[in-house]
């Protein structure tokens, strides 16, 4: 596998993953000057893995960029953005207290999709993939999701809450790729970084 990425996310998760897998890397975030939240817009009616495969590829173009004005050392780069979807709806990360606890009634008792898009970019080649697994919640109470909400965890989270966090205690079954949940696929990941090296 590749001995060194540049990765393009600020999400602690997603670089402890790639350490588990054993790959150096470097984060490559964006700067002040960039809107990085403008890429994240859904548009009208847009299904929700056209959409997790849309702003991953614009995550990845962003950051190619980045590292050209930034003079930096060529590597590959890899991107990755997660969404949670029940039906066509896409739930993405909560504006608020409020919107993070809507959206947990809205999970609670019901299974929702967990999509994650993964792209890697090195010299000309860029390569794509996509990770989808099942969640399903158990039903929470009001005091259940105020008393998680008020913890903090669920800001800054697709769908308001963490895998790998005290949502777990509300989580009755996963189908699928754990990691891919908490943010990147690491079975999709490798494959990607093998295909480059």
């Amino acid at each position: 596998m590749t001995a060194f990425i540049y990765l393009a996310s600020q999400s602690p998760r997603r670089s402890q993953l790639l350490t588990q897998l054993g790959i150096r890397h470097e984060l490559l975030l964006p700067g002040a000057e960039e809107d990085a939240e403008a890429l994240e817009v859904v548009l009208p009616n847009e299904a929700p893995k056209a959409y997790v495969q849309r702003v991953t590829q614009l995550k990845l173009d962003a950051a190619l960029a980045r590292m050209k004005q930034r003079h930096l050392p060529e590597a590959p780069v890899l991107c990755s953005d997660t969404t949670v979807a029940l039906g066509r709806t896409i739930y993405g990360k909560p504006v608020d207290e409020q919107d993070a606890a809507r959206m947990l009634r809205a999970l609670s008792g019901h299974t929702h999709r967990v999509i994650t898009g993964i792209a890697l970019g090195v010299g000309n080649k860029q390569l794509l993939a996509c990770s989808e697994s099942r969640v399903t919640f158990a039903s929470m109470s009001d005091q259940d999701i105020q008393a998680y909400v008020a913890s903090g965890e669920p800001l800054g989270k697709a769908g308001a809450y963490a895998v790998q966090g005290a949502a777990a205690a509300f989580i009755a079954r996963i189908s699928g790729s754990y990691s891919g949940i908490m943010g990147l696929p690491l079975f999709e990941a490798a494959q990607l970084l093998k295909a480059v090296s």
